[in-house]
Order: structure tokens, then C-alpha cells, then sequence
């Protein structure tokens, strides 16, 4: 083994020990557990982290993780049927009624100010569940329920507008998370034991992907939101985990070459403009970019990626959110340091972003 295969291993072996040891004992992942406003769980975080451990090797971490998915949904069962009859009888429903993008780590609901009104998570959990499911069969009954509540919640509500995955830009309709909710919609209908509610999730799925197709590209390339000329960094997750596009295709391709122009110094920045620490490079979008290089055959740059993720790593062997050193804007790093500490590390969605990227590129796998 190479020195550098060597060190992708020793790396894959921390991020999952790492994950494990993190793992709250009710199922939930934090987003970070030594960044104060990232000791939450995050849906859509921690999905992604699931299918990470699933990948990994570690299913009964996924398992837990998806069972605290379903009682955070189950508690709530009640209070959805009445948002969506709310909505059905022609009631407005304010953001603010809708349910959060975080919880803490029990599964409550905090009451300190977020901007949590974000769909994608709920269908991420059911994206991440399907594909867990697909490597681990086993029956879903338990958490059956749980997905049926979460299909009927986003065929109500899951083109609204609402904040983006970096709690922005609230007022707009968001492709990233739009296709995450299609995603999840088309994999709970291979969860699903109830023909009317998966061909309502079908039939919704359809619209939602008409829909980025008919308003959610720019110049040929999947943009930002509904009627934006610009890209984001969470578009790679259409063409590769959501599989909104075709890799390949020419609104792939199209897509790829414009974050790649825009989006990319050795990492990925999330948005042209952004201030978040200066605006870093982000290594969970890095990998999202090798992850996509791998499905259209450019391996050698797919492990390039790796290896720039695998050097971010803190001598602990902890991956950061970001990396500020070319910054878009310096100025912003001591005002967010001042305001929340440095920059969250370890992320939990960082070393599991780095885990997919080391199974999908064969940079490593499980033993």
C-alpha cells in the first residue's frame, strides 16, 4: 500500500470511529460536537452522515440514526395532519408552523432563533433510508408510518419556498431542495406498502422534476433557485445522490463545468458572494465534485479531490467545515470567529462526505 493509500485508510478509520464515538445514544448525529450552535442534528446533515456509516460498513449506526428520523416524525404525526388539513382547506400556513430543520440531539425542538424552515432534510432522510435499505434489507414495518407522514407533509408543502441548505435566501425556491424532495419522494415509494399515497408520491415527484427542468436552469446548467442565472455548490447533489440529471448529460455536464468556472479554487466555495468565514472552501462540495467526476469517468481528478480533503485534516484527524486560507473575503474570517468560535471542526458531514468519496472513487473500501 502507498503512503498516500495508507493515509486515505487511516483517515476512513478515524472519520468512522469518529462518527460512532459522536452518535448520541438516542440515534441523532450532531453537526459538529465542539461548535456550540452545531450541536444539533440536522436532517439533512445527518442522512447524508447515515449513508456515509452504511457505506462504511457501520449499518446498525445508520439504523439508529434512521429510528430517531422516524420518532422525531412519529411525535409529530398529529400536528402534520393538521398543518396539511390547514392547507387543504385553503388556510395560509406560515413558515413559522412548518416544522424545523434542526432538533436537538433527544429529538425537541429548540427554542433558541434558527432559520428552520428548510424542506430538504425530509427528503433526504427517506433518500438515505432507501439506499440503506438496498444494502441492509430488513422489514421496514417500524418505521413505516414515519415515511407515510413524511410523503404526505412534502406532497403538501415540499415546492414551498423556504430557507436553503446554508439557512439563506428564504423567500426562494431552492433546486437543491427541490430535487432532495423529489429524491425522497421517489424512494418512498419502494418503502411504501400503500398504492395511493406512492402514486401521490409519484405523481409529485414528476412535477417537481418538470419543474427544475422548466424554471430551475440557466444557459443549459441547473441554477441556483427557480429563475437564477447563478450556481450553487449544492447543485453536485443533483447530479449525483438525488439523480435529478443524468451524469453526463449535457445539463450535467453543463452543470459541472459552471461550478467548476465559478465555484472552484482547490475546493469548492458554496456561492459566489458568500461571507460565512470569508466565504471558505467547503469539503463536503469538494467531495460532492469528485463524487460526480467518478460517475463520468474522470478518476484521476476524483482522487485529486481526496487527497486536497485528506490535507485539511487537523493532526487529530479531524476534517473542518471549510477552509479560509483563500477566502473570497478575508475580512469576514475574525468577524464570525469573534461572533461563534472558529471554524466547526470536527464536522461530522465533512468526514462522511470524505467517506463516500473514498468508497465511490475505490480510493478505499470497507474491509
Amino acid at each position: 500500500m502507498s503512503s498516500a493509500s495508507a493515509a486515505i485508510a487511516a483517515l476512513a478509520g478515524t472519520s468512522l470511529d469518529l462518527i460512532e464515538a459522536h452518535q448520541h445514544a438516542s440515534g441523532a448525529y450532531p453537526a459538529c460536537p465542539h461548535y456550540p450552535v452545531y450541536r444539533f442534528s440536522w436532517l439533512r446533515d445527518g442522512s447524508f452522515i447515515a449513508d456515509a456509516m452504511s457505506r462504511g460498513g457501520r449499518p446498525a449506526s445508520a439504523e439508529a440514526f434512521f429510528g430517531w428520523c422516524a420518532r422525531v416524525i412519529d411525535t409529530r404525526a398529529e400536528r402534520i395532519a393538521e398543518l396539511i388539513a390547514r392547507a387543504a382547506s385553503g388556510q395560509h400556513v406560515p413558515d413559522t408552523d412548518l416544522l424545523p430543520t434542526r432538533y436537538t440531539l433527544d429529538g425537541d425542538e429548540s427554542d433558541e432563533p434558527w432559520e428552520n424552515f428548510q424542506l430538504d432534510g425530509y427528503g433526504t432522510w427517506l433518500w438515505a433510508l432507501r439506499a440503506h435499505r438496498a444494502r441492509f434489507p430488513r422489514p421496514d414495518e417500524p418505521l413505516r408510518t414515519a415515511v407515510a407522514t413524511t410523503v404526505d407533509y412534502l406532497v403538501a408543502f415540499g415546492t414551498r419556498p423556504c430557507f436553503d441548505w446554508w439557512e439563506e435566501q428564504p423567500t426562494q425556491r431552492h433546486v437543491s431542495t427541490l430535487a432532495a424532495v423529489a429524491a425522497g419522494l421517489r424512494a418512498a415509494t419502494d418503502l411504501l406498502d400503500d398504492p395511493a399515497r406512492t402514486a401521490d408520491a409519484t405523481r409529485a415527484a414528476d412535477a417537481i422534476e418538470a419543474l427544475i427542468l422548466e424554471q430551475g436552469t440557466h444557459d443549459g446548467h441547473l441554477a441556483k433557485w427557480l429563475g437564477s442565472t447563478a450556481v450553487d455548490g449544492s447543485l453536485l447533489s443533483c447530479l449525483t445522490a438525488f439523480a435529478t440529471v443524468e451524469p453526463g448529460s449535457p445539463l450535467a455536464e453543463a452543470t459541472y463545468l459552471r461550478v467548476l468556472a465559478d465555484l472552484r479554487a482547490d475546493g469548492v466555495y458554496r456561492y459566489r458572494g458568500d461571507t460565512f468565514y470569508g466565504g471558505g472552501e467547503w469539503l463536503l462540495l469538494t467531495a460532492w465534485l469528485g463524487w460526480y467526476e467518478t460517475l463520468t469517468g474522470r478518476d484521476e481528478l476524483a482522487r485529486t479531490r481526496l487527497g486536497w480533503i485528506a490535507a485539511q485534516a487537523t493532526p487529530e484527524g479531524w476534517l473542518p467545515e471549510q477552509v479560509t486560507g483563500r477566502a473570497q473575503d478575508p475580512s469576514f474570517v475574525p468577524v464570525w470567529t469573534k461572533r461563534w468560535g472558529p471554524v466547526a471542526t470536527p464536522l461530522l458531514w465533512s468526514h462522511a462526505m470524505f467517506l463516500t468519496l473514498a468508497i465511490e472513487s475505490k480510493a478505499w473500501s470497507p474491509s
